[in-house]
């Protein structure tokens, strides 16, 4: 390299040839970390979104969620209370006679002599505590009898002794509500002998299960 001048003292040409050398290398070390970043980034791109469909084809596998979504009230979602209404109940505690009460209600004072009276049942849990029983009509026993408790005219197991069950699960103070209607016929045990109409006059029906017996309620047939 010359100048107008003349030629350069050899310290200054080779300082300058070094200077550009230095120049060049700096540039080119520039270029290769920028190409180095970049192609990182585009690795680190790529690994990320290959974890993520991973990890969501891992969930899917699993049947994995985010967990059912809850409504204002707090009451899970409809999804997740079909899922657990699809689980078994627990057996629930039984309840004992001692837990229980029986009333028994006539439909009407007075029948007449062929009209079928009908007599409501109603079994109240008086527990403090939740409970189930089986309340079939085989267990339940309505009698009726003359209205001094000497004759028994009448029971709803004389003849039909089975049932189907009936398991109620009731709360502190729930009731579970029953309807018999009697044939106005007498029946005997192991439904011996012949079946007749009751003759006119008072009695008087009461309703059991188990142990547990209702007070007698009157009534009358004309």
């Amino acid at each position: 390299m010359l100048e107008p001048n003349g030629p350069l003292p050899p310290e200054i040409y080779w300082r300058r040839r070094l200077l550009a050398i230095g120049a060049i290398a700096v540039a080119l070390a520039l270029v290769l970390w920028l190409a180095f970043a970049l192609l990182r980034g585009g690795g680190d791109d790529k690994a990320d979104a290959a974890a993520a469909t991973s990890t969501a084809e891992t969930n899917k596998a699993a049947g994995s969620s985010s967990g059912a979504p809850e409504s204002k009230s707090g009451s899970p979602s409809a999804s997740a209370n079909a899922s657990a209404s699809a689980r078994p109940a627990a057996q629930g505690k039984q309840c004992p006679d001692q837990s229980l009460a029986v009333k028994v209600t006539v439909g009407q004072p007075t029948y007449k002599t062929g009209e079928q009276p009908v007599f409501g049942i109603v079994i109240t849990n008086i527990s403090s505590t939740a409970c189930e029983r089986d309340m079939g009509s085989g267990l339940q026993q309505i009698s009726v009898s003359s209205l001094d408790g000497q004759r028994r005219m009448w029971a709803s197991t004389d003849c039909y002794p089975d049932g189907t069950p009936d398991v109620r699960t009731l709360n502190p103070g729930q009731q579970a509500a029953f309807t018999v209607t009697w044939s106005g016929s007498s029946s005997q045990p192991n439904c011996a002998g012949e079946r007749v109409p009751v003759p006119p006059g008072p009695y008087t029906v009461v309703a059991q299960l188990g142990s547990v017996r209702s007070s007698p309620e009157p009534f009358n047939i004309s």
